[in-house]
């Protein structure tokens, strides 16, 4: 470490904050938010309620899936408490409920549903769309062992995806089930953990490589294209194009797709009863109108099956956006859940059906932002401070805009009129009002409307023909001014 390492930050290198803790402007937090009331506004129709979970829990209740006991800050962001617990930020809104079912015992009528919304933290690298605090909105049903109710979480997510403004064929919700994955991990003979879980690493990565490249993460290893070598599971070919046979068998419809992976599973009494617990689940879509292209079955679906322990699914945008360097790039998963009946049971020793859908808040807002689906803001009124002595004037115009339920603000900066203007469209102001001595003299107010000013200067070629059209300029009566500001910001709306 060079001594300039190890020097006090001064001045301005002291501005800096930590990787994967984003800054939120306006717009985004307004994106945010109008997110978490139309999922949340979903769930409760749905007959969820709200509960609400403290920002840290103790590690060791987190679960054996997060910290370790002797490595307290592995994946957490922990603290010691003053009686020398460790303390740690939620990782996820799952294992609070677990710990709040467990204390709560049977206080708690059975099936809860519940849904909740917040931020969560996780100590991991950061990286391009991957933050180190994020929120997410969950809902979770817990005393439900049938299958109906993954099926119902189902639905739910793709009506809450639907209501954030999401067309057909723009997300899709991948459904599979961890017992299906076994039974084809025994039909292989992947006994041990370390083939079972190459395999596992080896079909997630399907929609990615493709099927040639999973072949070879399946047999002896792949080179990838930095040079990078990754060790193979070691199947035979036969095995290889097994599992690839059961990972390509999804088709156009979910019946279709059970067709295909009826006879897969002969033999595997798990398989068979994943193959069932996935049939009761597309019985239940049908019967609640899902969709095909909403919600499909893919066995290549891999999603943290150390956590889950039946169905699991896994909701994705579809839609391509272009980025800044030209290239097409597709936004992926923004969501998704399972089944954990074995949760509650590390509290109570009891297993505990569960079953739940998250979607993740901050993940859905930066995507939605990058393909210029997010709301327009609804910017302040912005009252020009033409006297340069006091600001009186504006001032009392800004108050009685805002006692007529108008945005609006004065303006105090010491700008002159330019600045002024500049900054009301920094701002998203959808007008500004002026009062100079001329307008205080006839008892008026000037009122230009920003958006169709902007619109008509386009088509206007010269500056002369430009004063002369006083583009969205209008002058009316002081009585009249609330009413025809609010008349331009609802023609905006």
């Amino acid at each position: 470490m060079s001594d300039k390492d190890t020097q006090p930050l001064t001045g301005k290198d002291l501005a800096r904050k930590p990787r994967g803790f984003p800054d939120k402007r306006e717009g985004l937090i307004h994106a945010q938010a109008k997110l978490v009331e139309t999922v949340t506004g979903v769930y409760r129709k749905w007959g969820f309620e709200a509960l609400e979970t403290g920002a840290f829990e103790y590690a060791d209740a987190l679960g054996k899936f997060l910290p370790d006991d002797d490595r307290p800050n592995a994946g957490v962001f922990a603290i010691q408490d003053d009686d020398e617990q460790w303390m740690s930020l939620r990782y996820d809104l799952t294992a609070p409920l677990a710990r709040f079912i467990a204390e709560a015992g049977q206080t708690v009528g059975r099936p809860f549903r519940r849904y909740a919304a917040g931020p969560v933290w996780r100590n991991e690298k950061p990286g391009p769309g991957r933050f180190r605090e994020f929120w997410q909105c969950d809902a979770d049903t817990v005393g439900a062992p049938g299958f109906h109710a993954d099926a119902e979480m189902i639905a739910m997510g793709a009506e809450a995806l639907r209501a954030v403004g999401m067309e057909t064929g723009e997300f899709v919700i991948r459904v599979n089930t961890r017992r299906l994955l076994n039974g084809v991990l025994e039909r292989i003979g992947a006994f041990t953990p370390e083939s079972r879980l190459s395999v596992l690493r080896a079909l997630d990565k399907l929609d990615r490589l493709g099927e040639s490249g999973v072949a070879d993460l399946l047999g002896q290893g792949r080179l990838d294209e930095s040079g990078d070598y990754t060790e193979g599971a070691g199947l035979a070919p036969r095995q290889i194009d097994f599992v690839l046979q059961f990972a390509s068998s999804r088709a156009p419809t979910r019946q279709e797709t059970l067709t295909n992976l009826d006879q897969l599973v002969v033999g595997s009494e798990e398989g068979w009863n994943g193959y069932n617990e996935l049939r009761s689940i597309v019985e239940a879509l049908d019967a609640m109108d899902v969709p095909e292209g909403d919600v499909v079955i893919d066995p290549s679906v891999v999603r943290g099956l150390e956590y889950y322990t039946g169905p699991v699914y896994e909701a994705e945008l579809l839609r391509e956006v272009t980025g800044d360097d030209g290239k097409t790039y597709r936004i992926g998963s923004i969501g998704g859940g399972g089944r954990y009946d074995d949760l509650v049971a590390r509290f109570t020793g009891e297993t505990v059906p569960a079953t739940g859908f998250s979607v993740g808040i901050s993940r859905l807002a930066s995507a939605l932002a990058i393909m210029g689906e997010t709301v327009k803001l609804d910017g302040p009124v912005v009252v020009l401070n033409l006297d340069k002595d006091s600001p009186a004037v504006a001032l009392e115009i800004a108050t009685l805009l805002r006692r007529a339920g108008l945005r609006a603000e004065a303006y105090m900066g010491g700008s002159g009129m330019k600045g002024q203007m500049k900054y009301a469209d920094r701002r998203g102001a959808p007008a500004v009002v002026m009062v100079g001595s001329n307008e205080i003299e006839a008892g008026t107010v000037t009122i230009k409307d920003l958006e169709m000013g902007a619109l008509k200067a386009k088509a206007i070629q010269s500056n002369e023909a430009y004063r002369d059209a006083r583009p969205g300029q209008i002058e009316v009566p002081r009585a009249e001014m609330v009413e025809a500001v609010r008349r331009i910001v609802e023609a905006q709306g």
